[in-house]
């Protein structure tokens, strides 16, 4: 299954005026930074959330219902907020793990919050079981193809505001981002995926030829820590010959402490890692390369911003 380009241009007209137009601000000769940060509950999420809850309105698939959902972050947060502002009900399961400043997070957006198991895929199993039982519409937090074609908007974006680049560094956790803005503009720019040494989802299917099972970990792990990339991502990156670079432990501390020393913006671990990969040196712009940088969740705690270490977590 794929998601096509007249996907994600139908996304962009179902989801505008629900979700920001976020800015992109030129940092130094060309380099671009696309603020996804400022996007509702601090990340991208919000535009595949709403997507799949318009799209699914629309074709009477979602009547009175509600969702369920599986996230411990980001997803959860989006699933809650486009369910709130659509009047839906909305479950979200969570693991027992997930940092409780974010479960309180969920309860401030109206949602039931559900604890099940230790991990994400557990959580993911619980919301499946209640999806099956009350024939509630499924929200996924990466692999579906509204969500995608939601988060895709990022692409046709950042083409609007722009206009011509050569290359775009974006994050990879489960995928959607990816395969989404690889979706709406891989014919003509480079799309490049950064993904932590320790969560490497990517590039393991890559090295694969399929997605796999894997384990998760490191700093970034509570918002890029899938355990296996998405289906629909696989296709995408495939199809638009998507790079994967990776980037250590280090380079991503560094990368987050810079971002808010030089250019005042607090970024969750996860939302450093594409920006990592150029302070690092492991994508080297060529001369006169235009490259753009996807800055996509804010998510975070601020006492934290300058530390050299950070606590690793778990989630989708």
């Amino acid at each position: 299954m794929t998601v096509s380009l007249g996907e994600v241009r139908a996304a962009a007209e179902r989801i505008a005026g629900r979700v920001r137009r976020t800015p992109v601000i030129e940092v130094a000769p060309g380099l671009t930074f696309k603020l996804e940060l400022l996007q509702h509950t601090g990340s991208f999420k919000p535009r595949g959330a709403f997507n799949r809850l318009l799209a699914a309105k629309e074709t009477g698939e979602l009547d009175g219902q509600g969702i369920v959902t599986a996230s411990g972050g980001n997803a959860g947060l989006a699933a809650a907020y486009a369910a709130r502002e659509l009047g839906v009900r909305a479950r979200i399961f969570v693991p027992v793990t997930a940092p409780a400043p974010k479960v309180a997070k969920l309860r401030t957006l109206e949602a039931e919050v559900v604890q099940a198991g230790n991990e994400y895929a557990e959580a993911y199993n619980a919301a499946l079981q209640a999806r099956d039982e009350s024939g509630a519409l499924l929200l996924h937090a990466y692999d579906q193809p509204e969500v995608v074609a939601g988060q895709g908007t990022v692409g046709l974006e950042l083409v609007d505001q722009v206009g011509a680049f050569d290359t775009v560094l974006v994050a990879v956790g489960g995928g959607g981002l990816i395969a989404g803005i690889a979706t709406a503009i891989g014919d003509s720019v480079r799309v490049v995926g950064v993904e932590p040494e320790l969560a490497p989802t990517l590039h393991r299917a890559l090295e694969a030829g399929e997605p796999t099972d894997g384990p998760v970990g490191g700093v970034a792990a509570d918002s890029l820590g899938a355990r296996r990339l998405g289906d629909l991502a696989f296709e995408a990156v495939r199809r638009y010959d998507v790079a994967s670079l990776l980037v250590g432990e280090d380079a991503i501390v560094a990368a987050r402490n810079e971002l808010w020393r030089d250019h005042h913006v607090a970024v969750e671990h996860g939302a450093a890692v594409a920006y990592a990969a150029l302070t690092s040196g492991a994508y080297k712009p060529a001369p006169g390369e235009q490259v753009v940088v996807v800055v996509c969740g804010a998510n975070t705690d601020p006492a934290t911003l300058g530390q050299t270490l950070a606590p690793a977590g778990a989630q989708d």
